[in-house]
């Protein structure tokens, strides 16, 4: 397999991350360990490895997740490809990132305003084919493994809520969960709009939208169209026949 050059990507000095970004960022990761153990009643200073540059690292990590490169096609500059992966691990488990969204929508909602009053949500698939937790068949690509991310976004496109489940699973099936995982709160007074595709007609997203008082908006099915059609042709003879 060959391996992609790091110098195809964009110029090193343009991803750099600014003193005012890292400064938002920095409070929301892990605290490193103490190195300090008590032994025979004095605290004492024990070896390891020493502490990494994480403001370099998490450059090494936005780098990646922005361009797309392999981890080991991570500019020299940046460091070890491999310890970057190590650390982006560490941070999604220890929830460092999803802070981050946090953080930055809160932002965001005070600057700009978050849009409420018109949402949409939809699910969208992806392969997969290392496998995994949250994969499943791809209905859609000959059964291949592959995910589906079920996202909310406010009025402007701004992500507000994200899913991760098997390829296979219903878009509706995860709307519950996708609402119930805003990472922020609408005011209490707030009109909310939700609009939705074909694929979520039916009682169960209705009384989804009711418990999380929002308005739903879902076009109706082209043979649901036809069937209320017939339903109402069919009233009117069935009432002139009977004269």
């Amino acid at each position: 397999m060959l391996k992609a050059k790091p110098t195809q990507y964009a110029d090193v000095k343009g991803w750099q991350l600014s003193d005012s970004f890292w400064e938002r960022i920095e409070p929301l990761l892990p605290k490193p360990k103490s190195r300090l153990r008590r032994r025979r009643g004095r605290l004492l200073h024990v070896g390891g490895r020493p502490r990494a540059d994480e403001r370099k690292l998490m450059t090494a990590i936005l780098y990646t997740l922005r361009t797309g490169c392999q981890w080991n096609a991570i500019p020299k500059e940046y460091g070890s490809g491999k310890t970057a992966n190590r650390y982006f691990l560490r941070w999604v488990r220890a929830g460092v990132f999803r802070r981050m969204w946090q953080a930055g929508l809160a932002e965001y909602d005070e600057v700009k305003g978050i849009a409420w009053k018109w949402q949409a949500a939809d699910g969208a698939q992806t392969k997969a084919p290392l496998g995994g937790e949250k994969t499943g068949p791809n209905p859609t690509d000959r059964g291949k493994s592959g995910t589906k991310r079920s996202l909310l976004v406010d009025e402007r496109g701004v992500p507000l809520a994200m899913v991760v489940s098997g390829a296979n699973t219903p878009d509706q099936s995860l709307l519950a969960e996708t609402l119930a995982k805003r990472q922020v709160e609408a005011p209490a007074d707030t009109t909310e709009n939700l609009c939705l595709d074909k694929g979520y007609t039916g009682e169960p997203v209705e009384k989804i939208a009711q418990a999380h008082d929002l308005e739903l908006h879902v076009p109706i099915k082209t043979n649901a169209k036809k069937s209320a059609s017939a339903n109402r042709v069919g009233g009117k003879r069935g009432v002139g026949s009977s004269k």
